[in-house]
């Protein structure tokens, strides 16, 4: 695969020497017909459910965190395991308070050391030190979830650094023994499981040829309710791990996006770029269809779209780390992420149209670090103190009628009276698809309407920031929608914080 890749991208270089920048002259190559169609692409109920979490969190927790490292080789002592303070509830508790809906533990990351007493190897709590050897952090965990009401995610790494049998077709009968393992221990109310794509070498020097529609049917018998990210059919990820979705994210994509081999290729290469391609060339090649990469800034638009032979739902995830670590690190206690960072990544991932999963790895105690605790309630506390009170709630709604061939319309809203705002939130009924394109807000200033601020697409939720506005007549001017646009949510807010 990456050879081929490697022969694309040669191909593109010698057949062009001006490529055109990021595909500026593209609108040539729409299909108004699939990009019509792609409008009536809808979520699937698990999918529309996971949207609407927004905030979810992952606990990188392990023998890295005893080993100092970020990936394990598999070779670990397992009595180095033994969290001494283990306090799952603690952690639970902390990201709760910050407005977190569900948390996702490494129960098994790249170096197969499971944090549950498997039988399938010893390469387990059963055989650390921690609670000489009958303790099982994802019981704990679990626990603690149910207890506090936040949703059950596992981590399950599919690369085994550890397992003599990975890269051979016994490694597709062990991955998935443990995860009907975790369904029968923990279950059946697991709500997502998250498996990267990561595929190294295993102790046989070899890589493994994953079995996924085995891995997924699994899932789907066990509960077709849980969510199966990234390397899965549900959730697709951002293309990044600084938690940022782009400027227009689209939860229609072409369906060679959920390809498992470009997923894997994306994690190991930092993903592939090809946006400097242009449709001419393209052309030039014979390429009628395109693998859009996990980096792409193309990833949905109208071109992407043309180029599918299929159109899914396949919405983004913005994962990054509250360190610069994925697992804790002692000399990482002065390197926890701002509040104003934290802000920034929230306007940037929730507020495009994607979902935030933020992790916050505990200690060697088996406890969140202070540092991270307070920063977590600071940031929930900001999200809580500006998005508290909408501004535009019991305002008069006038919607427009819809015109012309880009699904123009407004949607007008009366205040009552004069009110002062500047930040604004805006949602699309997304269970009957995505549709905006482009649109701006307008505040009317006694005489006419005036733009405030222009964006590009909504879905779930599309967050503005902009100057301080006051104004009794607000409107969202939709300038270009794929269907009939169907606004769900509109809400003003005032904020003199990030």
């Amino acid at each position: 695969m990456k050879k081929a890749v490697f022969f694309f991208i040669l191909m593109v270089s010698v057949l062009s020497c001006n490529a055109t920048d990021a595909w500026k002259d593209r609108e040539g190559f729409v299909d108004p017909e699939k990009v019509r169609a792609a409008a009536e692409v809808k979520p699937h109920p698990r999918q529309l459910a996971w949207q609407q979490l927004e905030l979810t969190c992952f606990f990188h927790f392990g023998i890295n965190t005893f080993t100092d490292v970020e990936w394990g080789d598999g070779t670990e002592d397992p009595k180095l395991f033994n969290p001494t303070e283990l306090d799952c509830r603690q952690w639970v508790k902390a990201v709760k308070a910050a407005g977190f809906k569900l948390a996702i533990l490494t129960a098994k990351h790249h170096d197969g050391f499971c944090l549950w007493p498997s039988k399938y190897t010893t390469h387990d709590v059963a055989s650390s030190l921690y609670k000489n050897g009958q303790g099982d952090v994802v019981k704990e965990f679990v626990d603690a979830c149910r207890a506090e009401g936040i949703k059950i995610g596992i981590y399950l790494s599919p690369w085994d650094r550890h397992e003599k049998t990975y890269g051979t077709d016994a490694y597709n009968d062990y991955f998935d023994n443990q995860i009907n393992e975790i369904f029968d221990l923990y279950g059946p109310d697991i709500d997502e499981f998250w498996f990267d794509g990561a595929n190294g070498e295993g102790p046989n020097g070899k890589k493994q040829v994953y079995d996924w529609n085995r891995f997924y049917k699994t899932i789907r018998e066990r509960n077709d309710n849980c969510v199966i990210a990234v390397s899965g059919p549900d959730v697709r990820w951002v293309g990044n791990e600084s938690g940022l979705a782009r400027e227009s994210e689209w939860s229609v994509v072409p369906a060679t996006a959920r390809d498992q081999d470009d997923i894997a290729a994306a994690f190991e290469e930092g993903g592939f770029h090809y946006e400097n391609i242009t449709p001419e060339e393209m052309e030039a090649l014979g390429i009628t269809s395109y693998n859009y990469d996990a980096s792409s800034e193309y990833m949905g638009d109208r071109v992407a779209i043309s180029a599918a032979e299929e159109a899914i739902w396949y919405p983004a995830e913005c994962d990054t780390s509250i360190r610069p670590g994925w697992f804790y690190h002692d000399y990482q206690n002065l390197q926890v992420k701002s509040l104003a960072k934290l802000m920034d990544i929230y306007y940037k991932s929730v507020g495009r149209n994607s979902v935030l999963l933020l992790n916050i790895p505990p200690d060697k105690r088996g406890l969140l670090h202070d540092r991270d605790v307070k920063r977590l309630k600071e940031f929930g506390d900001t999200i809580k103190e500006i998005f508290g009170e909408n501004r535009a709630a019991g305002a008069k709604r006038t919607d427009s009628e819809v015109s012309g061939e880009n699904y123009q319309m407004t949607v007008e809203l009366d205040l009552g009276e004069e009110k002062w705002f500047n930040r604004l939130s805006i949602g699309e009924n997304i269970a009957n698809g995505q549709r905006v394109e482009k649109f701006a807000l307008e505040v009317w200033n006694g005489r006419d309407w005036k733009e405030v601020e222009r964006s590009t697409t909504i879905g779930y939720k599309r967050l503005l920031k902009f100057p301080l506005q006051k104004a009794q007549k607000v409107r969202i001017n939709i300038v270009q929608s794929r269907y009939i646009p169907e606004i769900s949510s509109i809400g003003l807010y005032y904020s003199s914080l990030y």
